[in-house]
């Protein structure tokens, strides 16, 4: 039992922690954001060297040190991000009356940088680990690719929860392009493939023959899975997911948080039951 239940807390506690710590630096004031990047850049280094170290090494270690190192890798795209320094070309909120596809290529404008940067990272990450034995690293990525990519759809499309207390002050425009509806045609998909997808990966885990090194690794990737369809339900459900990185927002408490005069200025009126 051990063999399963020790990656899953692993996998539970890097997934709030990293987020929990990625969080707590973009709420420290700005003249710190580039120390944070740039210790995030040599950690990035460092991750992406250990995925060709660990390329070979198929013992439960190597299955650990991988998993660790997919998640740091994606943990330097989701603080370039927060930290405003990898968004998009439109840094406005959306204009006023703006809706369907032109509301749409506004919104892409608002990430199109960050997006390039998780599919380049994604070619980098799978060519370090290319015929390589250990997948684990290469594999966290993707699932973390696949998910973010399905939570953003679905927090587009419309969800109860938008999730923008997590916004940092200067990407406040952004909440300008998000509705709030009880749930969208999306989210149904996202969560009935994500849970097909741990079932599937348990069963590998579970499967006879599984070597110490497979089990370690697919129930990495199940429970990463897991996680991410929690982070999906936070969307519908009125659970107090802030609560589970309370220690993190404190930093914002330093000095009140305000939108800056572009969002202000340019805000797009939602719905009645959107939330600019």
């Amino acid at each position: 039992m051990a063999d399963f239940a020790l990656p899953v807390l692993y996998a539970l506690f890097l997934w709030w922690f990293s987020t929990g710590l990625v969080l707590y630096l973009d709420g420290l004031p700005r003249r710190t954001h580039r120390w944070s990047m740039a210790a995030a850049t040599v950690v990035l280094v460092a991750s992406l060297a250990g995925l060709v170290l660990t390329g070979e090494d198929t013992t439960v270690t190597g299955a650990y040190l991988a998993f660790t190192c997919g998640l740091l890798v994606w943990g330097w795209q989701e603080m370039s991000f927060l930290l405003g320094y990898v968004t998009g070309p439109r840094q406005i909120a959306c204009p006023p009356g703006a809706t369907g596809w032109v509301k749409l290529g506004y919104a892409v404008r608002t990430v199109l940088y960050h997006e390039l940067a998780i599919a380049l990272g994604a070619v980098v990450v799978l060519a370090l680990t290319w015929n390589a034995e250990n997948q684990v690293g290469a594999w966290t990525y993707m699932i973390l690719w696949v998910m973010r990519i399905s939570a953003k759809l679905n927090v587009y499309l419309g969800v109860p929860n938008l999730a923008d207390q997590f916004l940092p002050e200067h990407l406040q425009y952004l909440k300008s392009y998000l509705v709030k509806r009880p749930i969208n045609l999306l989210f149904p998909l996202s969560v009935t493939g994500g849970s097909l997808a741990v079932l599937l990966l348990v069963q590998q885990a579970v499967a006879p023959g599984s070597t110490g090194f497979d089990v370690a690794g697919f129930t990495f990737l199940a429970a990463l899975m897991a996680l991410a369809i929690l982070e999906h339900w936070f969307l519908i459900l009125p659970l107090p997911d802030a609560a589970l990185w309370s220690w993190a927002l404190r930093s914002r408490e330093v000095r009140p948080a305000t939108a800056s005069p572009a969002a202000k200025a340019t805000s797009c009126p939602l719905p009645a039951t959107g939330r600019a």
